[in-house]
């Protein structure tokens, strides 16, 4: 269901940044009426289970909220079902906000939704806690769900919400639950980069490398854990992996901060702390993915692990906390409110506290804001140490006045550099948003072409696109020059001009006689864009003059720093680029089947409707195809699975070739597929329909080396005008002339009356 809802999901999530509002969604909760049973039902021949098919009031017990049944005793399988109520929906679910560990819902003696796999014993393996979204068959109101459980975990059944709301109205729940902690988590990012980047340039490496360490690996377990996560990829394990992994990590790297800040008093208890959670999360993460345990039982024991560390780190931090300098309290302060807000979190997924959210990321704001205030705080200390400098010097001998209004005039020169530089972050940014709202990829580009001159100004410059055999016509240039320096077209076959090595961007350091060496006449950058079907692709060139920019050395450190931030601009304008071929992609794969690479149904279902309108309003005859494979379920049963996906493969590439170009082929759901036809009489479509038949009989299925024989088709023929009724109405006739072949005999065609 994600992947057919992916472009949505990315549209409600720049909806939901935009408008944090519209995330409040309408719910009505799940909270009374559940009832429990423990054991595993036993199936009838239909694979039903019998516990769905009878009421047996006696059997089931009262329970306020389906978590957790009293009288377990080790038992690890229970089912509880519930009568849901009325309410008026467009597209109804059912949300869970998580299960302990694998689900399956029953309605109606249907299965509506799996989570896990079952064995035939009714256990499972741990694959993930994610929150889950039941489809709700049409007429739920006033029926029982029923709901059947694995869990070999320490808690057993649903946890978190219950409620029923519209699909659209999920979604942006889900957003409006993680907005805050996805934020939260960019911010901490920043924060966590800032801190390496330190790290490699102050003395104090290991503290900064420390809470760089502790701001990411946050930062990770806030994204990690955000409902929102699945939207990005619905990898529900390999995000549970990274939440793991990234909590794990956090006593690693407070315990290393620690030993930093207390190494004059050999901190051995810190030291031994830190190397055995770095072990336990090695070991954890290690033997979970080569299945010697599941992950889900890892977390009572690093949590069990996790508070006896704190109360270590706790008790030696209060004995050397008045040793500690204020940063350093501060950090500390923060790093408690954010432990305190993870025990709470920790006692309710252990069910100690009820359910609720616990603002974690709170937490983490918190630490990250007072990194932020003891930066600032150095600033203004450093600011205040500048200024008494100053004064110094004014009180200094005459000889050192003029250093001193020349330093004065480069600060100056500097901060026009720096408006100038605003300036132009600004324009792309203007360019940036602009392509972001662009629909196809070369609306982009045309919008990037007009734009360009003003980017790139005050630089005479050429902009080339890619077009057709490699070849990369001028589409733009500006400042006056002309084809010597900028040719018409590039010849991508003999090789594109190399992209420039930009200078070094240096403080100003006059010679003696005021100049420095000149840079290159010249400058290219290249334009990436990436994608995931045809990978890098050069899609642009920008060509820039830099004759005269480089000379004093105040203009070579101002053309470096514009060099550096064309750059980075291009750099930007790809990645947009890229996520716009992206989004292309997917809404690409968004109307075809994987399996057999044809289209699938919600594209017959909007391409149907237009060709109806078409066919109606030019008066031009209609006719549809509807193809079932005879037999399929038990040529499944006979072959496999594997076998039968070959034979949907065999089936689809017969319908692709036979067809005209003019004909849409598409499958309709299981072994179904549909076929429309434009502009095609009865006759002319009962002909095609006989051919595939007989094509379908000729081709052989070969599995594994081993000739399976062919299957055969059976095919529902209806047209319009012929029968009269509305263009719309042909999918339901050809249903039905399918069934009349299908009682006829099957592998056969039966036209539409």
């Amino acid at each position: 269901m994600f992947d057919s809802h992916l472009l949505r999901c990315c549209l409600l999530l720049l909806t939901g940044l935009i408008l944090p509002g519209s995330g409040h969604a309408a719910s009505q909760a799940v909270a009374e009426g559940w009832e429990y049973r423990w054991g595993d039902s036993p199936f009838n021949t239909e694979g039903v289970p019998e516990w769905v098919l009878e009421d047996a009031p006696d059997q089931w017990q009262r329970i306020g909220f389906p978590s957790n049944p009293p009288d377990r005793n080790g038992r690890e399988n229970v089912w509880f079902r519930v009568t849901l109520p009325e309410g008026e929906w467009q597209e109804p679910v059912l949300y869970i906000f998580s299960v302990d560990l694998i689900v399956q819902v029953w309605a109606e003696s249907e299965k509506i939704y799996q989570y896990g796999t079952f064995d035939a014993q009714g256990r499972g393996r741990f694959e993930g806690w994610p929150w889950h979204e039941v489809l709700l068959p049409s007429g739920y109101e006033g029926e029982p769900v029923y709901f059947r459980i694995f869990s070999n975990y320490t808690d057993i059944g649903l946890w978190g919400e219950v409620a029923i709301m519209d699909h659209p109205d999920l979604v942006l729940y889900i957003l409006d639950n993680s907005l805050e902690a996805l934020v939260i988590a960019g911010f901490t990012v920043l924060i966590g980069i800032l801190a390496l980047i330190f790290s490699l340039l102050q003395s104090e490496k290991k503290t900064f490398a420390s809470i760089s360490l502790f701001t990411l690996a946050s930062a990770l377990m806030l994204v990690s854990e955000s409902q929102a996560s699945l939207l990005i990829a619905y990898r529900p394990l390999m995000w549970d992996y990274l939440a793991a992994g990234s909590y794990f990590m956090l006593p690693v790297a407070l315990a290393l901060l620690l030993e930093q800040w207390l190494i004059s008093h050999r901190p051995r208890l810190i030291n031994r702390i830190w190397k055995i959670h770095l072990v336990y999360l090695i070991g954890a993460i290690g033997g979970s993915l080569l299945g010697l345990f599941n992950l889900s039982s890892t977390f009572p024991v690093f949590d069990a692990l996790f508070l006896a560390s704190m109360s270590v780190i706790v008790a030696v931090v209060l004995r050397r906390i008045r040793v500690m300098l204020p940063e350093q309290q501060i950090l500390l302060l923060a790093f408690a409110v954010f432990c305190a807000l993870l025990i709470l979190d920790m006692a309710v997924a252990h069910g100690v506290l009820p359910w609720s959210r616990v603002p974690v990321s709170w937490g983490m704001l918190l630490f990250s804001l007072a990194v932020v205030i003891i930066a600032l705080w150095h600033y203004a200390g450093t600011q205040q140490a500048l200024k008494r400098l100053n004064v110094s010097l004014e009180e200094q001998v005459a000889e050192r006045t003029a250093r001193a209004e020349g330093l004065a005039r480069r600060e100056q020169a500097r901060v026009r550099l720096l408006t100038f530089e605003n300036q132009k972050s600004r324009i792309v940014a203007r360019v940036i948003a602009q392509m972001q709202d662009c629909i196809e990829l070369r609306q982009a580009f045309d919008m990037l072409t007009r734009e360009m001159p003003e980017i790139c100004s005050p630089l005479q410059g050429a902009f080339y696109l890619r077009g057709a055999e490699d070849r990369y016509p001028r589409v733009a240039i500006w400042g006056g020059g002309g084809d010597e320096s900028f040719p018409s077209v590039l010849d991508g076959n003999q090789g594109l001009p190399e992209p420039s090595a930009l200078p070094e961007v240096r403080h100003w350091q006059e010679t003696a006689d005021g100049t420095s060496a000149t840079g290159p006449s010249r400058l290219c950058f290249w334009l990436p864009v990436e994608s995931a079907s045809a990978g890098t692709v050069i899609e642009g060139v920008l060509l820039l003059a830099s004759e005269g920019i480089f000379g004093r050395s105040s203009g070579e450190y101002g053309a470096a720093r514009l060099f550096a931030a064309l750059d980075q601009s291009m750099q930007r304008i790809g990645i947009t680029l890229s996520s716009i071929a992206l989004r292309e992609e997917l809404q690409k794969f968004s109307y075809e089947d994987s399996l057999t690479g044809l289209k699938n149904r919600r594209y017959f279902d909007q391409l149907f409707e237009h060709e109806s309108a078409v066919a109606q309003r030019n008066n031009m005859p209609l006719s549809l195809l509807i193809v079932d494979i005879d037999h399929f379920k038990r040529f499944n049963d006979s072959h496999g699975h594997e076998a039968g996906d070959l034979a949907l493969q065999t089936v689809s590439h017969v319908l692709e070739q036979l067809f005209r170009e003019s004909d849409i082929v598409c499958r309709y759901g299981g072994e179904e597929f549909v076929a429309v036809m434009p502009g095609a009489t009865t006759a002319a479509a009962t002909e095609k329909a006989e051919e595939l038949c007989a094509a379908v009989r000729a081709s052989a299925i070969i599995y594994r080396d081993t000739d399976l024989g062919a299957v055969t088709v059976s095919v529902g023929v209806a047209n319009w005008p012929d029968l009269g009724q509305e263009p719309a109405s042909l999918l339901n006739l050809a249903d039905q002339a399918l069934y009349r072949a299908k009682k006829a005999g099957r592998n056969r065609v039966e036209v539409a009356r």
